[in-house]
């Protein structure tokens, strides 16, 4: 039986419901973006972005670079999607805009995107997938822009380097490229977010720490190379 907690019921003809679990290389709270009540997935995993839909579930997991595997780095369920350019007009999210200036959570804001309105070209803004002198990184632009989706959610659980084990065995994870996306009608999914949700339901909607890379906010990254200046 399905928790009530995570608003899923199984229906009849409702429409099938998954969980994308995928490891995180780098956490600076650009990627997911944890802040201002609500966990939202902007830019990076653009086919993840573009599949998903409301209701849905997104885990992100650590990997070896960030000394995390088998640990949830968090997750959320999918509340709401928006376009860039709905995501950057939206007044609730004028706060999620990139602000190079300003504290580590401003810096690395992650609604740096929306379209020219005259020349429909997209405009990358100064932030965290722009080059160091706030120029636009035009491979980190290609990337992102392949899915112009945006993943909301007012339901989530963000743990960043405090990120608790999760038993990924049970449904048959192994960290890899790309994601991997599970029907939630699957028993051994149900379980899995039933006992997540129930373990850490002091920590829906709470920023429990901070980012794994937090300390380096002010970074920019290069999604081809790797490379962090």
């Amino acid at each position: 039986m399905l928790s009530k907690g995570w608003g899923y019921f199984s229906m009849l003809g409702a429409k099938k419901r998954f969980l994308f679990v995928y490891v995180i290389d780098r956490d600076f709270g650009f990627a997911p973006n944890p802040f201002h009540g609500c966990c939202t997935l902007a830019t990076c995993m653009a086919v993840l972005r573009g599949s998903a839909s409301v209701g849905d579930w997104v885990m992100g997991v650590g990997g070896t670079r960030l000394n995390a595997r088998g640990r949830c780095v968090y997750a959320m369920r999918v509340t709401e999607t928006s376009s860039f350019d709905e995501y950057w007009l939206d007044n609730r999210f004028t706060v999620k805009r990139s602000f190079r200036n300003g504290s580590s959570v401003m810096m690395v804001g992650d609604n740096i995107y929306h379209r020219d309105p005259l020349k429909g070209l997209w405009i990358q803004e100064d932030s965290h997938h722009s080059n160091s002198d706030g120029s636009p990184n035009f491979s980190n632009l290609k990337k992102d822009t392949r899915s112009s989706q945006v993943l909301i959610s007012t339901h989530f659980y963000y743990f960043g380097s405090e990120a608790p084990v999760v038993d990924l065995a049970s449904i048959g994870y192994k960290n890899g490229r790309s994601y991997r996306k599970l029907a939630l009608d699957i028993p051994a999914v149900q379980s899995l977010l039933t006992d997540f949700e129930e373990r850490h339901k002091e920590a829906l909607n709470v920023v429990v720490a901070n980012p794994f890379d937090f300390s380096r906010a002010s970074k920019r990254v290069d999604q081809v190379t790797g490379k962090i200046t």
